[in-house]
């Protein structure tokens, strides 16, 4: 039976166990991912019935998979590994080389716990309050405006909270060049053509500039604190005993920044949700109810597409052999809304109050433990700053969002709503009040 006749005999939505593994039936499938980079893994195993399939990315023959069971074959590190997995584009954009991502076994560990270091309970909301007053500074300036594109309004109060945060100096005269590249490296780095190269300039400008702040960190003409990450990263030192390269250094200080930045994309996402789910409000922005709804927002929304890793050594799992040396991709999106979820189309926060704590299950920011495996160290800063999103947008910020195109582009790499969701601001409430106004139309 060739594997056209596995295609035809697939039926969406039945999975099973491969005895064989079912091939897309494209002699390249980039330009598909590219296409829909959030969808083709998920309509692709509902085409074949199967929660794995082989395609060639990039040329290469990969094995895209997603669920539960794969995300925990997928953080199998005695099976797999990630240095030179990922892309060279992505490398040289959005990740940077020789960070943390690309490390394996002990070199990871090492690496992993100096960012572990900085998600104190006490240092992420220390971050959350500055984003706070960053962003009740500016409304004064937002509600001058007709309308406020709050993608790209909340993107400089997200770098000046970490910023500072992180100890990095950084002057109002650079703030603006600086914000733009760090934004480059997550909103261009899929982009074709001139986006590409303007992500790839971003990220040796950004690279230049924290290198420089490390070297002078390191010769004592900047004393940030001890506990700031800026110090924390100049005196990290590797396996052998060694500082980091200048280099490396700026490339791990970009990992603090540029992911913070991003969180400008889940902010979107839950202004989104307010506006479009308005029966699921919290009826207060703190508390469990606040976690459920920005988690909620996680699962539904898409942020993240894939991660990619090679395989160290031949093995089989489910009936399938997977290669040594085989590129593996796995759908994160596709895996928060897929079975086991129930109904995982439905925007229903309420599935949280008993969801099960499975690192395999949830995983929109990576699965597995965040000090062991390679599962995103800032996702305590990711729900800290939702939650301040969501406590303003509820409680501060009477609002109003005007007629746009609200559709989510999921072509897009990161996906956001096609007009990057324009609001105009009516008013500061004062604290403790809570107004209808802030998330009706």
């Amino acid at each position: 039976m060739t594997d056209s006749d596995h295609q035809r005999d697939a039926k969406p939505g039945k999975r099973r166990v491969p005895l064989h593994l079912f091939r897309d039936g494209r002699i390249d499938s980039t330009a598909a991912l590219l296409a829909k980079p959030y969808d083709y893994v998920r309509e692709t195993c509902a085409l074949l019935g199967s929660d794995l399939f082989e395609s060639r990315l990039l040329l290469r023959r990969t094995i895209c998979m997603r669920g539960p069971e794969a995300a925990e074959l997928f953080y199998d590190e005695s099976r797999f590994k990630r240095r030179g997995a990922m892309p060279e584009p992505v490398r040289a954009t959005l990740l940077g080389k020789g960070g943390v991502q690309g490390l394996d076994d002990e070199a990871h560990r090492l690496r992993k716990a100096m960012f572990m270091s900085l998600m104190s309970d006490e240092r992420v909301e220390k971050l959350a309050r500055l984003v706070e007053r960053e962003w009740l500074k500016a409304i004064s300036s937002w509600a001058s405006e007709e309308e406020v594109m709050l993608y790209h309004a909340i993107q400089p109060i997200l770098m000046r909270a970490v910023c500072k945060w992180a100890a990095v100096p950084l002057s109002s005269a650079e703030e603006v060049k600086r914000t733009r590249d760090v934004v480059a490296l997550f909103d261009q780095a899929a982009a074709l053509g001139l986006g590409h190269l303007k992500a790839r300039i971003a990220r040796r400008r950004s690279e230049r500039w924290l290198a420089a702040v490390i070297e002078e960190t390191r010769t004592g003409r900047i004393c940030p604190a001890n506990e700031s990450a800026l110090a924390v990263v100049a005196g990290h030192r590797d396996a052998s005993g060694e500082l980091l390269p200048p280099r490396i250094a700026a490339v791990e200080l970009l990992n603090v920044l540029r992911p913070t930045v991003a969180v400008s994309v889940y902010i979107v996402f839950v202004a989104h949700a307010l506006h479009r789910f308005p029966e699921n409000v919290p009826e207060s922005a703190n508390g469990d109810c606040a976690v459920r709804f920005v988690q909620e927002v996680r699962r539904f929304y898409p942020f993240f597409p894939a991660l990619i890793a090679r395989t160290r050594r031949a093995f089989r799992w489910k009936g399938v052999a997977f290669p040594k040396g085989r590129q593996v991709l796995l759908d994160l999106h596709g895996t928060n809304c897929s079975e086991p979820w129930s109904d995982p189309e439905e925007f229903r926060p309420e599935r949280f109050i008993d969801a099960p704590r499975d690192l395999f299950m949830f995983i929109p920011q990576g699965g597995g433990d965040h000090h062991r495996h390679h599962r995103c160290p800032g996702e305590p800063i990711t729900l800290a700053l939702m939650k301040v999103a969501l406590r303003l947008l509820t409680s501060r910020i009477a609002y109003h969002v005007p007629p746009q195109n609200l559709r989510i582009d999921r072509t897009r790499l990161p996906a956001l709503p096609m007009s990057q969701f324009h609001v105009s601001i009516d008013r500061l409430l004062p604290d403790g009040a809570n107004d209808d106004a802030t998330w009706q139309s």
